[in-house]
């Protein structure tokens, strides 16, 4: 992909604050002409720099899906990344202090869908239709830009923010399962860092899934079968530092673990 000047020196210093582990200054001085657009460019451009550097795309997530933190970013709707084969951590593994900058945590439920979902405005319905099967999951988000200075085209264009992912046990199917009311706990070395339900993603997961399919196929790029969808935090995110253990469960669904080392 071809970014103009202020565009391209956004993305270099993204390249370049994850290549060598240490995070830049905030680049949305770059991007505000734009706006949203050139946010999502220069995510596309890097994303593309990984996929010829033999990482594989795997699916998408969803971000700011809580209206809270939507008001606190001064937008009325979330955000969207992508996410690749080499972001992916296995249920209870270990995350070396190397992989991450600043890392912070959210519980989330994860959709692998089983059908392509490319079609015009897409409902609930649609949704649950194409998803083979549903999955707790722990985000570790992080970010490029030191402190978290962040703002909306920051975190765009960093990628959503994305870090990288756990799926946990056991995977159901997504038909009965009550995605508004299910409760989230999480807890970090024992004590507990985040709570919350279904409702707080844009009232149900699902609906943030439905979102994400109408963006994509707006965007030429619908959503295929086999892909992981990360529908949004059901709870606040909690930092991490040095070495912890977290757990996260959903009723209803199951467990999810992962661990870092300092």
């Amino acid at each position: 992909m071809k970014l103009d000047n202020n565009l391209a020196v956004a993305a270099e210093a993204l390249w370049q604050a994850e290549k060598k582990a240490t995070p830049c200054a905030p680049i949305q001085e770059h991007l505000k002409d734009d706006g949203l657009d050139a946010a999502y460019a220069v995510q596309q451009a890097n994303i593309e720099r990984r996929l010829a550097g033999g990482s594989r795309l795997i699916g998408h997530k969803i971000g700011l899906t809580a209206k809270a933190v939507q008001a606190q970013m001064g937008v009325d709707q979330p955000d969207y990344g992508t996410l690749l084969s080499d972001m992916i951590v296995g249920d209870g593994g270990i995350i070396s202090s190397d992989r991450v900058l600043q890392p912070k945590i959210e519980a989330e439920i994860a959709f692998i869908l089983g059908d392509d979902l490319d079609i015009a405005q897409p409902n609930a319905a649609d949704v649950l239709r194409a998803t083979v099967f549903i999955a707790p999951a722990i985000e570790i988000v992080d970010s490029r830009i030191a402190d978290w200075n962040i703002t909306l085209l920051d975190t765009i264009a960093d990628n959503a923010s994305s870090g990288l992912l756990v799926l946990g046990a056991p995977v159901i199917s997504p038909l009965g399962f009550d995605f508004s009311n299910c409760a989230m706990d999480m807890t970090l070395n024992g004590q507990t860092v985040s709570t919350g339900t279904g409702a707080a993603c844009m009232g149900s997961p699902v609906n943030a899934v439905a979102w994400l399919a109408e963006k994509m196929r707006t965007n030429g790029t619908p959503l295929r079968a086999g892909q992981i969808i990360l529908s949004g935090a059901l709870g606040p995110m909690a930092p991490v530092t040095g070495k912890a253990l977290v757990q996260a469960s959903i009723g209803g669904l199951g467990h999810v673990s992962v661990s870092f080392t300092e």
